[in-house]
């Protein structure tokens, strides 16, 4: 994908939307929610701080995890749907 986060910034692969709903029913695209979970692609390498330091991130590649349905702005990737930049602090949880 060639994406390199810088600062405290994700890249976040959403995870495909329900097909179906609770009941059965075949759902089409416009019906549909955008899911607010997803894989961790990469990571920046931290906030930097006024002393010059970095704050460590707390996310990984691989982690699965939470976030706010306004979080991150969508990019469109050469053949990768659903991929999200946003910051770390936009992510609620990591799932266990």
């Amino acid at each position: 994908m060639g994406l390199k986060p810088i600062a405290d910034r994700i890249v976040v692969r959403r995870e495909a939307a329900e097909e179906k709903s609770a009941g059965g029913i075949l759902l089409p695209d416009s019906a549909k929610n955008k899911p607010q979970r997803g894989v961790v692609v990469s990571v920046g390498p931290g906030k930097l701080k006024p002393d010059g330091t970095r704050v460590p991130m707390q996310l990984k590649a691989g982690d699965k995890v939470l976030f706010t349905s306004w979080a991150g702005d969508e990019f469109d990737a050469r053949g990768a749907d659903d991929i999200l930049l946003m910051h770390e602090g936009d992510v609620l949880c990591v799932l266990g």
